[in-house]
This record gives C-alpha cells, sequence and structure tokens, in this order.
C-alpha cells in the first residue's frame, strides 16, 4: 500500500483508509501499480473506502477509491496532497488532514468531504511547515482539537526560523545573534460562531 497512515470507521461501517502517497510506486524495482494503488509514481497520495458486509460483524466486504489527491482537477483528482489523518463522524462527514507537498506550495490543511457527494471543502489551513494532524471532538461535537506539528520545519535536519508559530517569537529570542525563533507545536481549539456541529454547511450526508 502507498504509506497507510491512519484509519477511522463510521456508525454505518464504512472504514477510510488514507495513503499518503508514495513515489517509488512502479518504478524499477518497486511494486507496480495495481487496482488499489493506481498510480505509478503516486506523489499526491489517495484515500480507500472499505464497507463491511454487515456494518461491523460482517465477515466479507467492498472496498474503492474515495478520493484520489492531486494538484489538478482534470485528472480526476482533489485539490489536495499527502492526506494524513482522517476522522468519519456519524452525519457522513470525512474529516481529512494533510501531511506533505499541497498544490501550489501550500501549507498543510484539514478538508471535510461529504461521504456521498465525495465534494471536499478546505476548513482549516495550517501554518508553514507544519503538518495538521490529530482530530478530538467532544462527545456533542461542538468543540474540535486538532495539532500544529513540528511548524517551521524544512526536513534538511534542523528547525529553522522560517515560522515563529504559536507566539510570533513573544516568549522567546527574535534574532539570529541570539537564537532563532524556536516554533512549538501547539494544540488548535475549533468552534463555530453558532455554536453547532463542526463541519461545514451543506456537507450533511443524511
Amino acid at each position: 500500500m502507498d504509506r497507510p497512515e491512519w484509519i477511522s470507521t463510521n456508525k454505518a461501517g464504512e472504514t477510510y483508509v488514507t495513503l499518503t502517497n508514495n513515489t517509488r510506486r512502479g518504478t524499477t524495482g518497486q511494486a507496480p501499480a495495481d487496482a488499489a494503488n493506481p498510480r505509478v509514481g503516486n506523489s499526491w497520495g489517495h484515500i480507500i473506502r472499505f464497507r463491511d458486509g454487515d456494518k461491523h460483524v460482517g465477515t466479507t466486504f467492498k472496498w474503492e477509491i474515495f478520493a484520489l489527491a492531486d494538484n489538478v482537477f482534470d485528472k480526476g483528482g482533489q485539490m489536495f496532497g499527502s492526506p494524513d489523518g482522517i476522522w468519519a463522524d456519524e452525519d457522513g462527514r470525512v474529516f481529512v488532514q494533510t501531511d506533505g507537498d499541497q498544490p501550489d506550495k501550500h501549507n498543510d490543511q484539514m478538508l471535510v468531504a461529504n461521504s456521498k457527494t465525495r465534494v471536499f471543502k478546505r476548513m482549516f489551513t495550517g501554518v508553514a511547515g507544519a503538518e495538521v494532524t490529530g482530530i478530538a471532538v467532544t462527545p456533542k461535537r461542538k468543540t474540535m482539537f486538532i495539532n500544529i506539528q513540528h511548524p517551521g520545519e524544512d526536513w534538511s535536519g534542523a528547525f529553522t526560523n522560517k515560522s515563529a508559530w504559536p507566539d510570533n517569537g513573544a516568549n522567546g529570542p527574535t534574532t539570529l545573534a541570539a537564537m532563532p525563533v524556536k516554533p512549538r507545536s501547539s494544540t488548535v481549539v475549533i468552534t463555530r460562531d453558532d455554536g453547532g456541529v463542526i463541519g461545514a454547511d451543506g456537507l450533511i450526508a443524511r
């Protein structure tokens, strides 16, 4: 599989698996493309959905590609890359968080999709160099907690000063002579202004 990351199952017995990416798929000496991993050099990743034959107690299942991530729509893909975190709620919403390259060099993000129509909408954009990860909600789903992980990282082996998240350097040195501002991983709390259930309007799939 192309780097499986998270799994989430909803009340209807649908299980979603994020496959973040696999640029080696189909290259010399590596596994070829197949039905579940359909793209050679899979830079953007995809999401697979399994349907249990009898909700959570079946002995058989069916599966399909739920979404192909891509940087262009004309390939039939969705405009995001490297799906990682995922959570399916009881109303048919699928929340997807990213960790990796995004179209047009945008920051990582969190999206919410309708499980029936597969329409995606961006809900949250992260900060420079950070993965958006971790989803927890209160019992009534009116408050959501997500994480900003390794802000400022450029994967060169050390953190850089390209991010001062979350306090813009207010609690530490701000000059290179002293020490580059070291960004810190943080937890973000999300609520709606109207106090409603978390999820973009129009994406309820019931």
